[in-house]
């Protein structure tokens, strides 16, 4: 699935206005960067609030887009980014199904957030993901049971750009520390399994600009 949104770039993400909580931020971050894996700290609308040089690896290669960089906005990278199948394996199972599941229930949270409001504006633009959000995901769900939703202990295919790993797995680990989670933040972190995965060879496909979830059919007319 890659769509190119037509929306605007999102707002700059608030900054905590606490010094104690920004000199937190500013440690947080320099202990982040001894994580040898990708790790990420989103907040409630997927903004990239602190990220290390290993999750900036891992994405090095993905090309510029106005609103999905990964480091930008990580569900818009999912949903959008042209590049992102070419990182995360499985790419619509694992990770944009998740992903959009995740963004109905804080749509269900945050219904007035403008951010999110925005997200799922540009999910509207495209006929078949509308409908695959609509009709096609609460199916799903029902059909793999809440546990695939939820990103913490999944384990997901990716293509590192390091041939040392090329095609592996990693099993997504949430880190939060509670002065994370009183910001309304979350830290997940890929650990790269120790022994790549063997993985079939993903063909180069074209670039589309729409795209839909293949795996979750439209409802029929």
């Amino acid at each position: 699935m890659a769509y190119q949104a037509g929306g605007q770039r999102p707002a700059p993400r608030p900054v905590p206005e606490s010094p104690q909580a920004q000199a937190y931020l500013q440690d947080y971050d320099a202990y982040l960067e001894a994580v040898s894996f990708p790790s990420v700290v989103l907040d409630h609308r997927w903004d990239v609030v602190l990220a290390n040089t290993a999750f900036r690896t891992l994405f090095r290669d993905v090309s510029p887009h106005p609103t999905a960089l990964p480091d930008d906005n990580f569900l818009r990278f999912v949903l959008f980014h042209p590049d992102a199948a070419a990182v995360l394996g499985d790419h619509e199972a694992s990770w944009c199904l998740p992903m959009l599941a995740q963004l109905a229930a804080a749509l269900e949270r945050y219904g007035h957030d403008p951010a999110l409001q925005a997200i799922r504006r540009d999910i509207a633009q495209d006929p078949i993901m509308e409908a695959a959000y609509r009709q096609g995901l609460p199916h799903w769900v029902r059909a793999v049971g809440a546990d695939a939703v939820e990103h913490d202990g999944a384990v997901r295919s990716l293509f590192h750009p390091d041939p040392r790993w090329g095609a592996t797995r990693c099993r997504i680990v949430d880190e939060t520390p509670r002065t994370l989670e009183d910001m309304g933040y979350t830290r997940l972190t890929m650990v790269l399994r120790e022994a790549p995965a063997p993985a079939p060879r993903r063909a180069r496909r074209p670039r589309r600009t729409a795209g839909h979830l293949s795996v979750v059919p439209a409802p029929e007319a």
